[in-house]
């Protein structure tokens, strides 16, 4: 297995140490939920960085990094919605735009076909990690009182929150369209 897709593979396991880490209770907690996200979503730049510049792209990254992408944006926002940050019915459209995404990948994959990660789909995956890494700052500058006290006036804006929200909501929903509308060949013989 290529280091890319080691890269993939570790981001799953990194998406389950954060759900263990916004699960439990003990100090810190939520700043270390921070850290792994954020170094799980590191990966996500890394693994397609090294795939295209060393010519490692496979048919297996081309499927398991949009999953494993997919994988850690719902455990972000599932976690957010248990803080009470995130509107749940805004993440049922986000995961049901990934759940139709993931079908028609399946079906592209019936037919020998591998869809391969799309320019609108990468900006939906980075203003939803934006979204969720904004919303565990804010979780880890209150549990951590001074250490993260310089980003205060950041969330004194609750503005900030909701515009990011629909950010994510819009351009989750725009690639899904995008990428339904140029694969509807696949969907011709449903």
């Amino acid at each position: 297995m290529n280091l890319p897709n080691q890269l993939t593979c570790g981001r799953l396991v990194l998406t389950f140490v954060f759900l263990a880490t916004m699960s439990l209770a003990f100090p810190l907690c939520k700043t270390v939920s921070l850290i792994v996200f954020a170094i799980a979503a590191i990966t996500d730049f890394f693994d397609g960085y090294l795939a295209r510049k060393h010519n490692l792209i496979t048919s297996f990254g081309k499927l398991m990094d949009p999953l494993a992408d997919k994988v850690l944006m719902t455990a972000g926002f599932i976690m957010l919605i248990t803080e009470g940050l995130m509107p749940a019915w805004i993440v049922v459209l986000i995961l049901a735009r990934e759940l139709m995404v993931t079908g028609l990948r399946l079906v592209a994959s019936a037919e020998g076909v591998v869809l391969a990660a799309e320019n609108l789909g990468k900006y939906k995956t980075t203003i939803q990690i934006v979204t969720v890494i904004y919303f565990l700052l804010m979780l880890a500058a209150s549990e951590a009182g001074s250490f993260f006290g310089f980003l205060g006036p950041i969330f004194s804006f609750p503005i900030v929150g909701h515009i990011l929200i629909w950010a994510s909501l819009i351009l989750t929903m725009l690639s899904g369209w995008n990428i339904m509308w140029k694969n509807r060949q696949l969907l011709a013989d449903c």
